[in-house]
């Protein structure tokens, strides 16, 4: 009896699991984030030694330094002052003073929430260099994005994740201890940004011309923050528009798990738009293709790509797009679109095509 018993727990514990798993599955194919297609900067902490502070970045004001968080490369922000404009870490540029975003562009990273109140856990990004551009920003210019486990503000406008248990004016405590996909989109004028599958604020007119990035964690209590896979792309013309033109669109916004091809959830804003797009456009066949950088032998990323473009072309599937409209090929490492000498050029090696097959 209690054999059964304990077998009935445990039916039931990964029967909920499962269910879980596919209603978080479920969510991403809702998401509607493109990142751009050129990347600015990539730092995906490669190679970095604990405790030392992270090399692609300059430090504005505080305690940063590199660390490792249940396997994985991060950057802690252990202690930050009172002054939060004079805290935080910078991405290193060749002209920091300059401004190096272009007019559309994309911010992502992963940041960690522990337990404790929004105060505690508290992540800002300034759209300027809070090093070398501070005295070119207005002070009465509002440039911050203030990001908790399950709220964004920019300015007055506010927004908080579906169906959590915030509400306005009354703080929440982080109960469930994880990491959350920052994604930040701006377009000209117009800014979006989202919290892991959902867009919570979307601001028609910024008010401002952003011109570089500072991240940074409101360290209290001893709180620490982690973050790490931090992007900036320049955004690029419309993937239809491209498609028109060049007969093929490429994108480095649909990522993998380092040497697998499992697709990470970030990516279903590019396959959901090709999934719309094939849907809009019944006369539509792609033929996908993977590529890869030159880390590791050139047989294991021919087999790496193979298996990626495979993964797209099933992910489409299931969305719908009949696998008759659909081929996939990989092309390992053998046609770089740039040198893979910076991490920037081999995440921009690291890229998908779909290319227009002629009926």
């Amino acid at each position: 009896m209690r054999f059964t018993v304990l077998l009935l727990l445990q039916l039931s514990f990964f029967t909920v699991v499962a269910q879980t798993a596919k209603e978080d599955a479920l969510k991403w194919q809702n998401y509607d984030f493109i990142p751009g297609t050129e990347i600015i900067f990539e730092d995906n902490l490669l190679n970095e030694q604990n405790g030392e502070f992270p090399s692609k970045w300059d430090l504005v004001g505080g305690v940063v330094e590199n660390a490792n968080l249940k396997g994985d490369n991060i950057i802690m922000f252990v202690n930050m002052g009172a002054f939060l404009n004079k805290q935080g870490i910078v991405p290193l540029m060749e002209n920091p003073d300059k401004d190096y975003l272009p007019e559309a562009f994309t911010v992502e990273f992963d940041a960690y929430f522990e337990m404790g109140l929004p105060s505690q856990n508290l992540y800002r990004v300034y759209l300027y260099d809070a090093k070398s551009q501070k005295s070119k920003i207005d002070s009465k210019t509002y440039t911050a994005i203030d990001f908790t486990q399950q709220t964004v503000s920019f300015g007055s406008t506010s927004g908080a994740y579906p169906n959590t248990d915030y509400k306005a004016n009354k703080p929440f405590t982080v109960k469930n201890p994880n990491w959350r996909h920052m994604a930040i989109s701006f377009n000209k004028r117009a800014l979006k940004v989202y919290l892991d599958d959902a867009r919570i604020i979307n601001v028609p007119n910024a008010g401002f011309d952003p011109k570089g990035l500072t991240i940074l964690f409101n360290a209290r209590n001893n709180k620490k923050g982690y973050i790490k896979n931090v992007r900036i792309a320049q955004g690029a013309v419309p993937l239809y528009d491209k498609l028109l033109t060049d007969g093929k669109f490429t994108t480095t916004g649909i990522k993998f798990d380092v040497d697998k091809a499992t697709i990470k959830p970030e990516s279903m804003g590019v396959i959901n738009f090709v999934a719309k797009m094939m849907s809009d456009h019944p006369e539509l066949r792609f033929s996908i293709e993977g590529h890869t950088d030159s880390d590791g032998s050139e047989t294991a990323n021919q087999t790496l790509s193979e298996k990626r473009a495979e993964a797209v072309k099933n992910e489409l599937a299931k969305l719908g797009i009949n696998a008759n409209r659909l081929t996939s090929k990989g092309w390992g490492e053998s046609k770089p679109t740039t040198a893979n000498s910076t991490s920037e050029g081999k995440a921009q090696n690291r890229r998908v095509e779909f290319i227009k097959i002629n009926n």
